[in-house]
């Protein structure tokens, strides 16, 4: 026969194993403070801290890349330290140094071009880069036809323009123009932009076919067709000096408002060095 209880009874019972799990769980040992720095709680006593083993100290990091400019003197007109070969940073760039061969304005090959090859300071010609890889990824090549340009070429322009009589390449790059006005328009000077070793004239080749696209004029054209924005040519030929210059802009490029083909880089790294080192591969150091 099963036993009653009353409710008291079962109660009591219950409050009595209640009070036995208790005083159980104070007799356990203080659980042990995670190795971790103490936990500070507001109106907590102080535990001690557990040291920690620290690792060991991390590997130095690496060297910020210094440019190759850093390592030379800005004040020395031949020191090439900072300039690399547009060929080695951009190897399917097509090459067409103009002023190394006799076709161009003054007819005959320029002072200090020893090398049909293309010269820039290295932070332009990895610009320059950046832009030959977008430009491939849209199925077209970067064409070169002047980079790095010593100071003695510039002299060369400065002394043919000054002789009248030469006018031979008059035909084919300023047509419209009297020579004796080449300095007043801007297209002849003594100085120039590409003697600082960040400026470049180029135009887009078809990857494909290696048939430079349509401008609308030719390179070193001396005439108002020539500005970028020129409206007297065709909307196919328009759209790729834009094609051009807006590659060239999202590189870290300006251009040029009267030449189509020309651009500089922006923050060049000497902005007041005009070097006269000759275009050469020689001229190059490690």
């Amino acid at each position: 026969m099963m036993k009653k209880y009353n409710k008291k009874t079962v109660l009591g019972v219950i409050l009595g194993a209640a009070a036995l799990l208790l005083s159980a769980c104070r007799l356990l040992p203080e659980e042990t403070v995670p190795p971790a720095a103490t936990q500070a709680t507001a109106g907590a006593a102080t535990v001690d801290t557990v040291e920690i083993p620290t690792e060991p100290a991390a590997t130095e990091a690496p060297t910020a890349y210094q440019f190759r400019w850093k390592g030379s003197d800005p004040a020395d007109s031949n020191d090439a330290t900072g300039f690399v070969s547009v060929s080695q940073v951009i190897p399917d760039a097509v090459i067409d140094m103009r002023y190394y061969s006799d076709y161009n304005f003054v007819g005959t090959r320029i002072n200090g071009y020893e090398e049909p090859v293309a010269l820039l300071s290295e932070e332009a010609a990895l610009a320059l880069r950046n832009a030959a890889d977008a430009f491939r990824n849209e199925g077209y090549l970067i064409k070169l036809y002047d980079a790095y340009r010593p100071q003695r070429a510039v002299a060369h322009f400065a002394a043919w323009a000054e002789d009248a009589d030469d006018t031979k390449m008059k035909a084919d790059f300023y047509p419209s123009l009297d020579k004796s006005v080449l300095f007043d328009y801007g297209y002849i000077a003594y100085y120039s932009g590409h003697s600082r070793g960040s400026k470049v004239d180029m135009t887009l080749v078809d990857a494909k076919t290696m048939q430079e696209l349509d401008m609308g004029g030719t390179f070193d054209l001396f005439d108002v067709r020539s500005h970028p924005d020129y409206e007297g040519i065709t909307a196919e030929q328009y759209q790729n000096r834009m094609l051009l210059r807006d590659g060239m802009l999202r590189s870290g490029f300006s251009p040029c408002s009267t030449e189509w083909w020309d651009f500089t880089l922006d923050n060049e790294p000497y902005p007041d060095t005009y070097f006269d080192f000759p275009v050469s591969m020689a001229s190059l150091r490690e």
